[in-house]
Parts: C-alpha cells; sequence; structure tokens
C-alpha cells in the first residue's frame, strides 16, 4: 500500500471519528509534505531512520510548535497503518517531539484597543470586534453563532467550540450596544 492509499483510509477514519474539516484540512497538507519528500512510495519502505531524516530535514525552517505538529501528524499516521495492520510494525513510535520554550502570551494594550475600534468602519465590524475582545471567542465560534444563543439579560452566549464542546462566555455592556446596534441595521434587533 501506497501513502496516498493509507492517507485515503486514514481521513475516512477520521472523518467517521467526527474530525472536523481544518483539521483534516491540516492533515492533509502535512501528507502532501511528507509525499513532496519521500515520493508516494509503498508504508513498508518507511522505516524509523527515513522519518528521522525527513522531520531532520523539516527541523531547521519549522518553529519548535511547528515540528512538533508534523511530527503528531506522522505518529497518528503510522500508529493507524499499525492498528489497522495495514504494517507489522509501527515505524514512528519512537519519534520524540521537540522541547517546546515557554510562550508568554501576547495581548493587546489598552492603546492598542482604541486603534482598533476608531478603525472599525461598519456596525458590523465594531460588533463583530467588540465580542471578540470581551469574551476571547475564536472566530470560528463567532461564525457558528446563533441569536438564539445570545443572553442579553446577562449578557452571555453559549458557543460550540472546538470538539463540539459548548462553552458559555459572556460579554462587555459596550458589546451589547454595539450587538444591538449592528442586529437592527439588519432589521433582527
Amino acid at each position: 500500500m501506497i501513502l496516498s492509499e493509507l492517507w485515503r483510509h486514514y481521513e475516512a477514519d477520521k472523518r467517521i471519528q467526527g474530525f472536523s474539516p481544518n483539521t483534516l484540512k491540516a492533515y492533509a497538507l502535512q501528507l502532501k509534505m511528507l509525499v513532496t519528500d519521500l515520493g508516494d512510495i509503498d508504508i513498508s519502505e518507511i522505516t524509523l531512520n527515513l522519518l528521522k531524516e525527513y522531520l531532520a530535514k523539516q527541523s531547521n525552517r519549522l518553529k519548535p510548535s511547528s515540528l512538533g505538529h508534523r511530527i503528531r501528524f506522522v505518529r497518528s499516521l503510522f500508529r493507524f497503518a499499525y492498528e489497522e495492520t495495514y504494517l507489522p510494525n509501527n515505524p514512528s513510535l519512537k519519534l520524540r517531539e521537540p522541547k517546546m520554550d515557554k510562550r508568554i502570551p501576547k495581548f493587546l494594550m489598552e492603546e492598542d484597543v482604541i486603534h482598533l475600534k476608531i478603525s472599525c468602519q461598519t456596525l458590523r465590524e465594531r460588533a463583530l470586534l467588540e465580542f471578540l475582545y470581551s469574551t476571547g471567542c475564536r472566530i470560528g465560534e463567532v461564525e457558528k453563532l446563533n441569536i438564539e444563543d445570545l443572553n442579553w439579560e446577562n449578557c452571555s452566549a453559549i458557543v460550540n467550540g472546538k470538539g463540539s464542546k459548548q462553552r458559555e462566555v459572556y460579554f462587555t455592556t459596550e458589546c451589547k450596544v454595539w450587538l444591538k446596534k449592528y442586529l437592527a441595521s439588519r432589521g433582527l434587533g
């Protein structure tokens, strides 16, 4: 079985397991890079040393976090091949992720937030900025939000996060004002 054929089986399995389209898209890109480097070879030809050489080539141009993603994908792909008995052993078993530096999260200064608010040109932009800033939601979470998910009395919303997990987030009164203005402009408020 060649790598691209393994990918078809792997991708179908992950889709059945409910992996998000974005995750599968990222995995497809990882596979494309693996195939570009190694060729669409038979999976039985892939050894731990071959995988280490592939990852070593990547390591000088990737951040440790990106290299970690690549290694996790390779391990997942070959664990699947082994578990589905496409391979008698797992060549990626001994691959280890690089050490990660402790990263301090970046945050916006109050002045930056003011500049962002001033730069908003539409009610939609301002409402979106206020909501994102006050709740800390991801864009994908806001994208899935419906009016019914908003609770105006306690300034909260139920959002669907990664892995279809729901959580309640809270927004400011200022955000509520901008959301109501935006919805009114669309005839929804």
